[in-house]
């Protein structure tokens, strides 16, 4: 045989790209064993991305969690890697320099061996300082490549950008192809170039199953000097998910390569429990939509990972679109229409916002404005008339330096706000914490736990962990899942139902209110109407007056907690949602007229 190949295991990214939740600690103290015994993983993916947020969103200390997971791979020499985001830590938001010094330390006391740093705008000042942080906490830093596909994104500018990561210390480079879209053979030219000047650094190659050329990218990075592929299993393979393990080693062995055997049975063992722990209640909460692929994200190249919430988007915003183009004379338009001009959309806009890789969380707030931009034309309005703080801030580089050059009419815009363009070092506005953080765990009596691991905690994730430590989590997951099983209508799913929309009568509210404007949820999550002095929380008020960009109430999403804006003047006319009611990004909320 030749060469050989050896495989991780993506065992934390096939539940986030399936679903919203991760499996629980016992669930991960019985897959582990079994995993190993599979005898064919040389990595195994355990924590990072969304993964720990989402154990506290049901309750869980995510510390534990991570602890009971690395362990039994500790003792069988096999590595664990987790997954961050440079300077947005472990989460979606920017995090300050030592929280992220931090975060390695107590990785690294808990049995992570490797941690794969990326920044979504491939902008390497949000990945230098993680390198060598990791590097001084003892961990494995791997640096990475988002792997996107445009005029800006040649095999060049990857390898340029590699040899810049390697030079400032990173020891083994990844190819994060996070939406499928990179071409088989311009993946193996960037795996080719990175070979040639660096042969003795380890390139691992992470691809989704999407559009459906990865499986032909695994073979051409294999052929180029790939070490390691990322892989999946049954059944969370395929789709919008990865490709599985079974049928790599089978396509890489024919090509002569060697890799290793897979103990059937351990797999079969394996792919039951997951299973198990699918109808015990993780597929409560799994898309349907996520098991299909499509060839439709070749051209607008969103990531697989966000399909089941785009779609929910779609749908919430379905009606709004069709309403405004009611008001407007025109024709109404199919959900299947919908996607189809969204996609068209994404397409159009993505070049004038300088191409920036479509990964988490850039990925959302360009398909934001896609969505944003059709919702606009159908009411009459231009394109751009809408744009979101959070991709503001993307466009005047506060978040890092976009890879291509921003459209003139996007320039105009920003000038037209009064905006300025930030071109210092995206940490420098976020100061030290921890202290601040270290106070309140003091004045509530909370034990700083293993290696300041509870600290950490709190700092990455300050109003989810408090949720976890009042209770409120818990108590908010257990309604949460005792209303999909009420919807489901049966004790056991594997797909998560459709959520329906608050019903209500766009005509009777058109009829009274004719220029009425929805305001529509930002994000998926809890409505909160308003907040007093107290922090407490109050029922909303018909007749109450907004102008545009006041706040009208707030949805608590995972991440945190984001405002809901009005879009126009208008005074409270009709509200659709309950405080505390769980929505879906871009659900109409009220109506203001």
């Amino acid at each position: 045989m030749g060469r050989e190949i050896k495989f991780s295991l993506l065992y934390r990214d096939m539940w986030q790209s399936s679903g919203k939740y991760v499996p629980r600690k016992d669930q991960l103290e019985q897959i582990a064993p079994v995993i190993v015994e599979m005898g064919c993983f040389a990595r195994v993916e355990t924590n990072g991305g969304a993964s720990e947020q989402v154990n506290l969103l049901y309750g869980e200390n995510p510390n534990k969690s991570v602890r009971a997971f690395t362990k039994p791979f500790n003792q069988a020499d096999i590595q664990t890697h987790m997954l961050d985001r440079g300077l947005n830590g472990i989460r979606m938001n920017p995090v300050p320099a030592d929280v992220r010094k931090l975060m390695y330390k107590v990785k690294k006391a808990q049995g992570v061996d490797i941690t794969r740093i990326f920044c979504g705008l491939n902008d390497i000042r949000n990945i230098i300082p993680s390198i060598s942080y990791a590097r001084e906490a003892g961990m494995i830093p791997q640096a990475v490549l988002c792997i996107t596909y445009s005029p800006v994104h040649t095999v060049e500018y990857y390898v340029n950008m590699a040899s810049a990561l390697i030079e400032a210390g990173a020891a083994e480079i990844c190819l994060k192809d996070m939406a499928g879209i990179g071409r088989p053979y311009s993946n193996g030219q960037i795996v080719k170039g990175i070979k040639e000047k660096y042969p003795n650094i380890p390139v691992q190659y992470h691809g989704h199953s999407g559009p459906g050329f990865s499986v032909a990218s695994m073979l051409e990075v294999a052929k180029a000097g790939i070490d390691i592929i990322d892989v999946a299993m049954e059944p969370l393979s395929w789709g919008m998910i990865h490709p599985d393990v079974i049928t790599i080693q089978a396509m890489l062995r024919d090509a002569g390569f060697s890799t290793p055997d897979i103990n059937m049975e351990a797999y079969m063992e394996a792919s039951r429990l997951t299973q198990s722990f699918m109808d015990d209640f993780l597929g409560y909460f799994i898309d349907p939509s996520n098991k299909v692929m499509t060839s439709l994200l070749v051209g607008c190249g969103l990531p697989g990972g966000m399909m089941g919430s785009m779609m929910a988007d779609l749908k919430g915003m379905h009606n709004a679109i069709n309403m405004a183009l009611r008001q407007n004379k025109k024709p109404e338009v199919s959900l299947n229409n919908l996607v189809v001009q969204l996609f068209r959309e994404v397409e159009y806009v993505w070049p004038k916002l300088g191409y920036p890789p479509l990964v988490t969380p850039f990925s959302q707030y360009v398909k934001n404005i896609a969505l944003m931009n059709i919702f606009s034309m159908a009411k009459g309005e231009p394109r751009f008339s809408n744009i979101d703080k959070d991709s503001l801030n993307m466009i005047t580089g506060k978040m890092g330096r976009l890879p291509g050059e921003l459209a003139p009419e996007i320039l105009d815009i920003v000038k037209s706000k009064g905006l300025e363009f930030y071109t210092g070092d995206p940490q420098d506005p976020y100061p030290d914490a921890l202290e601040e953080y270290r106070k309140e765990m003091i004045e509530n009596g909370w034990d700083f736990g293993d290696d300041d691991e509870e600290l950490f905690e709190l700092a990455m994730h300050d109003r989810q962990y408090r949720d976890y430590k009042s209770g409120v989590a818990k108590q908010r997951f257990n309604q949460e899942l005792e209303a999909a099983k009420e919807k489901a209508g049966a004790p056991k799913i594997v797909s998560r139902p459709v959520v329906e929309l608050p019903h209500f009568d766009v005509q009777k509210v058109m009829e009274l209110y004719p220029t009425a404007q929805p305001v529509q949820s930002p994000c998926r999550g809890s409505v909160i109407w308003q907040y007093d002095v107290d922090g407490k929380s109050t029922a909303p008020v018909k007749g109450v007056e907004f102008k545009k960009g006041d706040t009208v109430c707030y949805v608590e999403a995972y991440y945190g907690i984001e405002p809901v804006k009005a879009l126009s003047d208008g005074k409270l006319v009709q509200v659709e949602t309950a405080h505390g009611a769980k929505v879906e990004k871009n659900q109409i909320l009220a109506f203001l007229a």
